[in-house]
């Protein structure tokens, strides 16, 4: 397998950064985002702060983020052969308490941070005639939890769905393959303690660890045959429910 430069949005804790050690223990190099400098710096050292590594903190909802991190990756290993777009926000309001500030916060960061964060690192995919582009979203765009109010979270994410597979018509005979994976809930810090409280909407009966996303993750990059996927790796939230 040869070995690719690997750009990850949203790396300084949780599933990004998780991502970026599997790419890393493999042999890739890697370039890490996020919008906190100094956490990202922590990072960065926490992951050993090798030749291999690279970081750009940044907003991924301005496009000049994303052309840094070109940048970056070009100057330091001379070329952008993955870009996963993992940056993005979560919480919960009430439909009817939600106002255009509330909900331009998750277009922003979650729509407008891919959008704008993958037109910045495709034109090189499209100089090498090969690229992965790997959206993180999530099965609840097709499987609404009555009870839990993210009509403005998923909003951005359906978006984030369908824009994965317009990617994937507009640019595959360019080699270009761009996929979502849906993640069901993951232990990670965005969820703190409360993480094994959500262990019975999936038939597993139990919540998924962030190394279950960065080896998918991992797989699909390495493919040169997926694309236009949207693929759930959630324990079996999209699919029913454990009721035992």
């Amino acid at each position: 397998m040869k070995k690719q430069t690997v750009i990850v949005t949203g790396a300084s804790s949780g599933i990004g950064k998780e991502v970026a050690r599997h790419f890393l223990a493999n042999g890739d190099n890697v370039v890490i985002n996020s919008f906190t400098a100094d956490k990202l710096e922590q990072v960065y050292q926490e992951l050993g702060a090798g030749e291999n590594l690279a970081l750009v903190a940044g907003d991924v909802s301005d496009k000049s983020t994303g052309e840094k991190l070109l940048a970056v990756a070009l100057e330091k290993f001379g070329s952008a052969d993955v870009l996963v777009n993992n940056a993005g926000i979560f919480e919960t309001k009430p439909f009817l308490e939600v106002d255009e500030a509330y909900l331009d916060r998750f277009m922003n960061t979650n729509l407008k941070g891919t959008y704008f964060t993958t037109q910045a690192i495709i034109p090189q995919m499209l100089k090498q005639r090969d690229g992965v582009v790997i959206n993180i979203g999530t099965p609840l765009v097709n499987h609404a939890l009555a009870g839990v109010p993210i009509t403005a979270q998923m909003a951005s994410k359906g978006a984030i769905q369908a824009l994965t597979v317009q990617l994937a018509g507009e640019f595959g005979k360019d080699n270009i393959r761009v996929n979502s994976i849906g993640p069901g809930t993951i232990r990670t810090p965005m969820h703190g303690d409360n993480a094994d409280q959500t262990a019975g909407l999936h038939l597993l009966n139990r919540v998924g660890e962030v190394e279950d996303i960065a080896e998918m993750v991992y797989a699909v990059a390495k493919s040169n045959f997926i694309t236009g996927a949207i693929i759930n790796v959630d324990g079996g939230i999209g699919a029913g429910r454990n009721l035992g």
